[in-house]
């Protein structure tokens, strides 16, 4: 299993509708995983994700700062 810490990239998006232009916010990670807004609002942009090769499973999980 491998394991890694990535951050969430924020990407702004533009399309034209009716030829009014509309701007949109969201946020990827690597391999194009899609991160909903209100996720990232919450626990901020930092994830670790698991990738287990052998039964081909991708896991995200927010990166809890842990107090020492």
């Amino acid at each position: 299993m491998k394991e890694r810490v990535v951050e969430a990239k924020k990407i702004i998006g533009k399309k034209v509708v009716n030829g009014k232009v509309y701007e949109y916010e969201y946020y990827t990670l690597p391999l194009n995983i899609y991160i909903p807004k209100s996720v990232v609002e919450r626990f901020g942009t930092k994830f670790i994700v698991r990738i287990d090769e052998e039964s081909g499973t991708i896991t995200i999980l927010p990166q809890t700062e842990e107090v020492a």
